[in-house]
């Protein structure tokens, strides 16, 4: 009986490591969706008050993309030295301290180097929190990795009503930013101290060295290709209502101040939402079905917005590309994380450095489409990024290796 007991502790030790550890990688993905989203209702404030032009604006912008590309395929090999928990907080940490520096930057030079700075550690601290996460699940033997996008998505709802609500009562870019820097860093500072203890890839998949035969070293990189391509996809459509719905719905809609920051908010609300409910409809449906699904939803709801432009249909328009695209990126990096032939962790770094890509070039293209057409012209990246998703959802029905 002693020893039955001893055994029953322990799992019951583990169970509450395994919960604890699953609210604190939560906690890293909020903060990580917040403190961009504070930042990006101030954009259109920013491009006022140096004077840019949608075409440098948007390259200006693009630095984030720029620095995130350059130092994302160090991230692997940083979570193998230092732990997925260390790199992710500290990352979070440094993304604080940079975009402070980005919203108080005097010209589009010095706003660039910030931005290039916040994306080379965002990039890293992706890599990271999805690893961490990754490694909760397998610990639960079931899927959460929606579930933790969902809150990273509630974290950019909240950092952009805290943008708006900073604009609508007139507090100063310094105050609000370094304000919500603070409150973050703190925040997964104490997190930190509940993410699991000790090496990442002990119980990776990758370790079971038989399954690499069961698909060719072309295979695995062909495979590789196509859940980047579809996270870019996911990619262009998150970035077109981070850098792109405010002014439009301001600029090309007639939309207040305010209410222009709900086309962002919108966007990322029902993201939220698509990602709570996803890990459900996934081990319901199927990753491709609901990918394909979600694709046709954005490139509908945000191609009927585009045609009929109002205010209401627009902020629809966006909340549909989010809800639309939600399980796109978390089922990307979850087939790639699984593939063989990969050293642990590497099939999740490459994916997630590719579909930086998206976020890289989004922004100029529509910018430079907006400058000799219509910024509603440059739009159009929305839904054809959701057919793109429709014909390649079938790539994530492949599995390489079981699951947990």
């Amino acid at each position: 009986m002693g020893i039955v007991a001893a055994m029953a502790s322990g799992v019951l030790d583990e169970a509450v490591r395994d919960r604890r550890a699953r609210v604190a990688v939560g906690a890293q993905f909020l903060t990580n969706g917040a403190l961009f989203a504070n930042l990006l209702p101030r954009y259109p404030e920013i491009k006022a008050d140096l004077a840019l032009s949608n075409a440098v604006y948007g390259i200006t912008i693009a630095a984030f993309s720029a620095g995130a590309f350059v130092a994302g395929l160090t991230a692997a090999a940083l979570i193998r030295r230092f732990t997925s928990a260390r790199v992710a907080v500290a990352g979070t940490v440094a993304i604080a301290i940079f975009m402070f520096a980005a919203g108080l930057a005097p010209s589009p030079v010095l706003l660039a180097g910030a931005l290039f700075l916040a994306g080379a550690s965002d990039a890293v601290t992706d890599v990271a929190q999805n690893a961490h996460a990754l490694r909760v699940q397998r610990h639960y033997g079931r899927s959460i990795i929606n579930s933790v996008h969902a809150v990273w998505a509630g974290g950019a709802v909240l950092g952009g009503l805290m943008g708006a609500g900073a604009i609508a009562l007139h507090i100063p870019r310094a105050v609000h930013l370094g304000v919500a820097a603070a409150v973050f860093i703190v925040v997964v500072l104490i997190a930190y101290r509940f993410m699991l203890p000790g090496a990442d890839h002990d119980d990776h998949p990758a370790a079971a060295q038989a399954a690499a035969e069961r698909v060719s070293g072309r295979k695995v990189y062909l495979l590789l290709t196509l859940l980047a391509v579809i996270a870019i996809a996911g990619a262009t459509v998150e970035d077109a209502g981070s850098s792109w719905a405010t002014l439009y719905l301001r600029d090309s809609v007639g939309a207040p101040g305010a209410v222009a920051a709900f086309g962002y908010i919108a966007l990322v609300a029902f993201l939220f939402v698509g990602r709570l409910i996803g890990d459900r409809l996934v081990d319901r449906f199927g990753e491709t079905r609901v990918a394909r699904a979600g694709g046709a939803l954005a490139a509908a709801g945000m191609g009927a917005a585009l045609a009929f432009p109002s205010v209401p249909a627009t902020i629809a328009g966006f909340a549909a590309a989010g809800l639309g695209v939600a399980t796109a990126i978390p089922a990307a990096m979850h087939c790639a994380d699984q593939l063989p032939g990969l050293r642990p962790g590497t099939g999740l770094t490459v994916v997630t450095w590719l579909l930086r890509i998206g976020f890289l070039a989004s922004p100029p293209v529509v910018g430079l489409v907006a400058d000799s057409t219509s910024l509603r012209v440059g739009l159009l990246s929305v839904p054809l990024a959701g057919l793109v998703i429709v014909v390649l959802a079938g790539v994530l029905n492949v599995r390489a290796r079981p699951g947990p």
